[in-house]
C-alpha cells in the first residue's frame, strides 16, 4: 500500500498529466465549429470537457479515500 505522501504524489502527477493533455488538445484541435444540443461550439471544447471530467473524478476519488482512511484511523483508536 502507498503511504499518504505516495498517494498525494500520484494525485499531483495525474493532475499534471491531465493539464499537459489539455494543453495538447487546445493547440492540436482547430477552431472548427460543431452543433451540440442545438448550440454551435468549438470542437476543442468537447475533449477538454472529457479531460476535465476525468480530472474532477480523480479529485473526488482522492477526497473519498482521505475520508475513508480517516474513518479507519478513528475506528482503530477505539
Amino acid at each position: 500500500m502507498l503511504d499518504s505522501q505516495g498517494r498525494e504524489r500520484k494525485f499531483r502527477i495525474a493532475l499534471l498529466l491531465y493539464g499537459i493533455l489539455a494543453v495538447a488538445v487546445w493547440f492540436s484541435f482547430g477552431g472548427s465549429m460543431v452543433f451540440v444540443l442545438g448550440r454551435q461550439i468549438e470542437l476543442r471544447w468537447i475533449p477538454l470537457f472529457v479531460i476535465g471530467t476525468f480530472a474532477f473524478r480523480t479529485y473526488i476519488a482522492r477526497e473519498a479515500d482521505k475520508i475513508r482512511r480517516s474513518g479507519e484511523d478513528e475506528a482503530s483508536k477505539l
